[in-house]
């Protein structure tokens, strides 16, 4: 009777698993790149952060045999990456665009450069939570066996959307992202702001390429990124800037990464190949339901301009 259930339940219990496992970069990626566009500053380099971070994580993991100290690592790594950005960006009539596909290719040239020889060595990874130990079926045992990342990404959007609300460095971040004057008039510094905030969203980016290397898929390898950086770009933009939809739509692009697995797990062996394209049409989708020249996005902050 229980292998009937897990029978009729078994695609869903697989998107529901792979959601939760494709998920967790978008989160954290989502979440660093709205506080930056909150800022007023786009960063299409976090791709090339994520793939570094991954790196910097599972290089320091195979040294200090501690998934913990390469996920630091990975922080210190993306805040870097992203203080760089911002500083350059500060320059007048300089394109936050071209910037960041410039760190882009330099952080994905990095890390293949620095990362060869540690394609080999085996990283120890990341601590998971099981949650089915109330079960004896194997498949609700590992549907439920999340890592601790997920957790941590959930109780940020949370902290987030209350932060953005209700505290002073929240309103600074908002009033600068909403009009530069307004907040040279307040006194507020808008560049040093934009580069704290730009460092935080690079920091927040490697931990989802931190995820990548040391939990799922668990190695590192040259291809281990599959463009999550700049599919949040179009995530943040779906959710408004809002952390908590953020989170909601990283699931959603989760769910729809893991379509194509959940198929394969369950014996079809014809045409699931197809579904591994769902977050990518998903993205293009979005992109254009979202794109009009005769009005702004609700939410977007008013200081953000993609033709800076």
């Amino acid at each position: 009777m229980e292998e009937t259930g897990i029978g009729i339940w078994g695609v869903p219990l697989a998107i529901f698993a792979g959601a939760i496992r494709v998920s967790t970069p978008f989160i954290f990626v989502s979440l660093g790149e709205t506080i930056t566009e909150r800022s007023g500053r786009i960063n299409l380099g976090l791709e090339g952060t994520l793939v570094f971070g991954a790196m910097t994580a599972y290089a320091v993991a195979v040294m200090t045999n501690s998934p913990t100290l390469g996920v630091l690592a990975a922080m210190v790594a993306g805040a870097i990456f992203g203080l760089i950005h911002g500083w350059i960006c500060k320059f007048p009539k300089v394109n936050d665009i071209a910037i960041g596909i410039a760190m882009m290719q330099f952080g994905l040239g990095m890390a293949f450069f620095l990362g060869k020889s540690f394609i080999q060595p085996v990283a120890p990874k990341l601590p998971s939570i099981p949650l089915g130990g109330w079960s004896s079926t194997p498949q609700i045992q590992a549907a439920l066996n999340i890592n601790v990342l997920f957790f941590i990404g959930a109780a940020l959007a949370l902290f987030l959307f209350w932060a953005f609300k209700n505290t002073r460095i929240g309103l600074i971040l908002r009033v600068v992202g909403d009009s530069t004057d307004a907040a040279r008039a307040m006194g507020i510094h808008p560049d040093r702001v934009r580069l704290l905030a730009t460092a935080a969203g690079g920091s927040l980016a490697a931990i989802g390429g931190a995820y990548l290397s040391l939990y799922y898929p668990g190695s590192w390898n040259e291809g281990i990124s599959s463009g999550q950086g700049l599919m949040a770009v179009a995530l943040v933009i779906f959710a408004r800037w809002n952390p908590i939809g953020s989170f909601l739509a990283a699931l959603l692009f989760g769910g729809a990464g893991a379509l194509g697995p959940a198929l394969q797990s369950v014996g079809v062996t014809q045409g699931y190949y197809l579904f591994y394209a769902a977050p990518y049409v998903l993205t293009l989708v979005i992109l254009i339901a979202t794109s009009s020249p005769t009005r702004s996005l609700a939410g977007a902050p008013g200081a953000l301009s993609l033709t800076k």
